[in-house]
């Protein structure tokens, strides 16, 4: 008997038969480029046979780096269908990181946006001998024009490479303990799986009109197939500013996007966000980091019941749990700071440090098992023991069920800060600051400290029109004291301009505990 009967529709397929479905119904828009399904369709085909021509197939590894451009598009559809295994750069990575993950994953190959990322490719090129192949998407002293190559093709019907649910989808890098990032080994079934629960969970528009307005190499995966089961069109925005964002709502009649909070943020605070007609918009899905409930109540009063959250993780993308619109519920401010039920899709336990199920209403550690998980750590197999003890992935953060069974992320479990013995999780203090009207974003950490080990610091951005002060900062401090108690109130207020992010957009604590932690070798005191 075949080994392949029981395996499910993978990631290639779903998109030929998304591309299949429809003609002339329009499909991206981006810049100048309006594409029709058609169209995408046969520029696909193109670039999947310039991929073959250059040697690439099923289990070729491949780095992409650019900014939004359709051509990424096009690559993302064709490097899926020919069963490559990709690994996005983030547009705002560091050369050594850049360098070191081509290395770590063993790719050969560059894809790149010459228009922004030529000298990158030069300096890939001399650091990295293990590079042989650069695709540029469009004229390039360092690459093949891989546009123009595959322009000399004609197009074919889309006909999926012949891989299994293990095969490798994509290696993914994320924060590391040790300062390098891990590969997170995605297989296709892990994409595929996520892809189905999205169908079944997700809260889309009826017509969906979706608005990207992350980086498509990143973002575009995860929501092009459902985008395309649904006859809807993306709408991807070159780079992200609240002015543009408000103008692509309004030209278009945006239904969907999905936005990490800081950019919410940033379209709450700016003054068009009080004015800007987004009555078209029916869904706005959020997550990659938490949002804080008070912000999240002001974007509810201000734009009405339109939020979906959803939780995840590398490790397990994006629909481990989720908030949806109904539960964004003002009546119940509390489950604000929840990330919503767990799906039904994927087992979820709150384990000890012995792997047991903690009591009820207690907080344990989030572990996940389930079709959606990874293969492992690249090349890390201790950190991949690790991790996945028990049969459980162990997420790293803690959380505790309610009496309905909403999840609440307590924190994670690195950032948990010890003073004078006793746990402080900064997630809840943070949520306790964030209530305060002069503050926009806020961080909390624990730093040395000689007496208790750990001090509990915020660090504050404050909105436009509040300046820093002593007073201020003491204010913050009670604030906590009143909502939480002495232990977990903040020894001391830094207010700062800004937050450093990761290359997620995810507040990046390992890099502000850096600027207090200095050289030391441990992180805890």
């Amino acid at each position: 008997m075949s080994s392949a009967l029981h395996h499910m529709p993978l990631m290639p397929h779903l998109i030929i038969e998304g591309l299949n479905r429809y003609d002339d119904r329009p499909c991206l828009f981006l810049g100048e480029t309006v594409a029709t399904y058609k169209e995408v369709r046969e520029r696909t085909s193109q670039y999947v046979q310039a991929l073959a021509s250059q040697g690439l197939g099923v289990g070729s590894r491949v780095a992409v780096i650019s900014g939004n451009r359709p051509e990424v598009l096009y690559n993302i559809a064709a490097s899926s269908i020919s069963g490559l295994c990709t690994t996005a750069l983030h547009p705002l990575g560091s050369l050594d990181d850049h360098a070191y993950m081509i290395e770590d994953a063993g790719i050969d190959t560059l894809i790149f946006d010459p228009q922004g990322f030529e000298q990158r490719a030069k300096e890939l090129k001399e650091r990295v001998p293990g590079l042989k192949r650069f695709l540029a998407f469009g004229p390039s002293e360092v690459g093949v024009d891989y546009p123009k190559l595959a322009e000399t093709f004609e197009p074919k019907p889309l006909v999926a490479a012949e891989i299994s649910p293990e095969d490798l989808n994509t290696i993914v890098y994320t924060g590391g303990t040790t300062g390098r990032p891990k590969g997170v080994i995605q297989p296709f079934r892990s994409g595929a799986y996520m892809t189905m629960v999205q169908m079944a969970e997700w809260e889309f528009p009826e017509e969906i009109r979706f608005l990207i307005a992350t980086p498509l190499s990143h973002a575009a995966a995860a929501v092009f197939v459902p985008t395309l089961q649904k006859g809807g069109a993306l709408y991807v925005m070159k780079g992200f500013t609240p002015d543009a964002f408000f103008d692509m709502v309004e030209q278009h009649a945006i239904t969907t996007t999905f936005l990490v909070p800081v950019m919410i943020y940033a379209l709450l605070d700016h003054p068009r966000g009080k004015t800007a007609d987004l009555s078209s918009l029916k869904t706005l899905f959020y997550g990659a980091s938490p949002m804080s409930p008070a912000r999240l109540k002001e974007g509810l009063e201000r734009w009405g019941q339109i939020f979906f959250q959803f939780f995840g993780q590398s490790e397990a993308p994006m629909v481990i749990s989720h908030l949806k619109k109904a539960d964004h519920d003002l009546s119940k401010p509390e489950r604000l700071a929840s990330c919503g039920r767990p799906t039904p899709w994927v087992h979820v336990a709150l384990l000890d440090d012995d792997n047991k199920p903690v009591p009820k209403g207690e907080a344990g550690e989030i572990c996940v098992r389930g079709p959606l998980v990874m293969q492992g750590y690249h090349k890390l197999p201790e950190a991949t023991e690790e991790t996945l003890a028990g049969g459980w992935l162990h997420t790293g953060d803690v959380g505790r069920f309610d009496e309905d069974g909403f999840l609440y992320i307590v924190d994670r479990k690195k950032d948990m800060i010890v003073t004078g013995g006793f746990n402080v999780f900064p997630r809840e203090v943070e949520d306790v600051i964030a209530t305060h009207p002069a503050v926009a974003q806020v961080a909390v950490i624990g730093v040395p400290e000689e007496k208790w080990g750990e001090a509990v610091k915020a660090v504050v951005v404050l909105r436009p029109g509040h300046e820093p002060s002593d007073a201020l900062a003491h204010e913050l401090m009670d604030l906590v004291k009143v909502k939480k108690g002495s232990v977990q109130a903040p020894k001391s207020v830094d207010f700062v301009d800004s937050i450093p992010l990761s290359a997620l957009a995810k507040p990046d604590k390992k890099a502000l505990r850096a600027r207090y932690w200095g050289d030391r070798t441990r992180q805890v005191n």
